[in-house]
């Protein structure tokens, strides 16, 4: 009778476990696919329910508390300003009878002049040292006038430019103060998809505004910086954390108040927010704000390669002869370059620098800027499938590794300049203006400008001082076309000459 009792037991028992298994796999079904094995984990989820395992509700106000009294409201101001029409001045025949009569027949006859009116901006800005300095978007006081900065305790200060980069987007300025609060830099490297982010700044003109959100993404291009820079370097952290405009220059930081980013672009077609927003990584920040400091400018390598962009189709690739691959293509490699003198190829892989592993072209840029000419690194590449690794010394744009120096306004233009002298701009009727003394080897010499002319506006911005000339080509698009305006002493035609800047890059 016990046997009996016992072995009942234990079939109920051997039947319960068959079915608790069947039904657990079940319901499991619903979290496979038909082709999975749900008997064991993906290979990325190795470690997920260990130390990576999911953590409790995180709590932003001690990251949030430390950050915001380094952050500041930038408001910038551009005066206003004459800019000439787009007509050349000629003489006017009624001048003699009505007196002056450029100014009543002006429109008819060109030469004369439209008020643009004075533009006011704001923006934001990390402090980054306890003397003053503030780390922002090149966009936010690019062409300024006058900067001014607000501190959350509401303290204003007068601030200056020490130097910008519009390639990267980003700028150093400086107030006059000491023992600030400001943020320390964290590892943009160790920033990880998911993981918690908060962006802080001034948008809409309101205070001090934080908002929470996740890295969406890492290493993106949006070509925005295309605006402002002929080549453009962009290797962005996406986030979805609000951010509207205002916000630019502002701080990205996680959740132990470290930045990691410095906020400058919204993806959006109304120009606010609408789902995600994007920042220079803060070890891109680092080296940009180290070169300003330092050298002036910023000490920008290069490869020496051309590659094929990321977001080609089938069909670009096939008639361009790129094939597919992991890593960076090499489409062309321009000799003298620093990847020609160490044996790269077109068609072969940039897969590695330095040991960090490279999946797409904006990788590969903000791994390589983060060095400067003359530092060598290691690069490895695949070819016919074998992988092999080199090593190589960066170059400057130029194909050298001198250190690069800030050019003076005459260097840019490549001309000797001087401010016109008081009397031939009373004899011209002229406030002021630049003379052309020599053209030497440079944009001028290649532009229609001869030597003698005075110039009196860069595309529409007045210029009466070489002071006025160089905030203008400050302003001016860089690696574009700017406009010079002016005239010949003794002449009364105004001329308008295109200058292409892309020479000086």
């Amino acid at each position: 009778m016990k046997l009996r009792n016992f072995l009942a037991v234990v079939a109920i028992s051997a039947t319960t476990a068959v079915l608790s298994v069947w039904g657990y796999g079940t319901y499991m079904q619903h979290s496979y696919a038909g082709i999975q094995d749900n008997s064991k984990l993906p290979v990325n989820y190795a470690g997920f329910f260990g130390n990576n395992a999911p953590a409790g509700p995180v709590d932003f106000s001690s990251a949030a508390m430390s950050a915001t009294p380094a952050i500041v409201h930038i408001k910038t101001k551009i005066k206003a300003r004459q800019v000439s029409n787009n007509l050349p001045r000629r003489s006017n025949p009624f001048s003699d009878l009505f007196g002056g009569g450029d100014d009543m027949f002006g429109d008819m006859f060109g030469g004369n002049s439209r008020m643009i009116p004075e533009q006011q901006a704001s923006g934001s800005g990390v402090i980054i040292s306890e003397d003053g300095y503030i780390v922002t978007n090149n966009h936010v006081i690019e062409g300024a006038d006058e900067i001014n900065i607000t501190l959350p305790n509401r303290k204003s200060y007068k601030a200056k430019v020490v130097g910008s980069d519009a390639a990267y987007d980003i700028a150093v300025i400086k107030i006059d103060a000491r023992n600030l609060p400001y943020l320390v830099y964290g590892n943009s490297d160790e920033a990880k998809l998911g993981q918690w982010v908060l962006a802080i700044g001034y948008p809409l003109n309101l205070d001090v505004t934080v908002t929470a959100g996740i890295v969406s993404a890492k290493s993106r291009s949006i070509n925005i910086n295309e605006r402002q820079s002929a080549s453009p370097v962009e290797s962005f952290i996406q986030t979805d954390a609000a951010v509207n405009p205002g916000n630019s220059g502002g701080a990205l930081i996680n959740t132990n108040g470290e930045l990691i980013g410095i906020n400058s672009a919204i993806a959006s077609p109304t120009g606010s927010y609408a789902g995600y927003s994007y920042a220079v990584p803060v070890n891109i920040v680092k080296k940009v704000v180290n070169d300003i400091l330092k050298y002036g400018t910023v000490q920008r390598a290069y490869l020496g390669i051309r590659y094929a962009p990321d977001d080609l189709t089938e069909e670009q690739k096939k008639e361009n002869g790129i094939k597919d691959g992991d890593g960076v293509f090499v489409t062309e490699v321009p000799e003298g370059g620093s990847a020609s003198t160490s044996g790269i190829r077109k068609g072969d892989f940039i897969t590695k620098i330095n040991g960090t592993t490279i999946n797409s072209g904006p990788e590969m840029v903000e791994q390589v800027t983060r060095y400067k000419p003359g530092d060598k690194i290691s690069l490895t590449y695949v070819r016919d499938g074998k992988e092999m690794t080199t090593s190589l010394t960066l170059k400057n744009k130029v194909g050298n590794t001198d250190v690069v120096k800030t050019a003076s306004v005459q260097e840019k233009l490549g001309a000797d300049l001087q401010d016109l002298d008081k009397k031939t701009a009373a004899a011209n009727e002229l406030s002021g203006g630049v003379v052309v003394k020599k053209i030497n080897a440079g944009p001028l010499k290649s532009s229609r400008i001869q030597e003698g002319f005075v110039i009196t506006s860069v595309n529409g911005m007045p210029v009466r001082s070489i002071d006025d000339l160089n905030k203008a080509l400050s302003s001016a698009n860089r690696g574009g076309t700017a406009y010079f305006e002016g005239i010949y002493p003794g002449y009364t035609e105004t001329y308008k000459y295109p200058v292409n800047l892309q020479e000086n890059d």
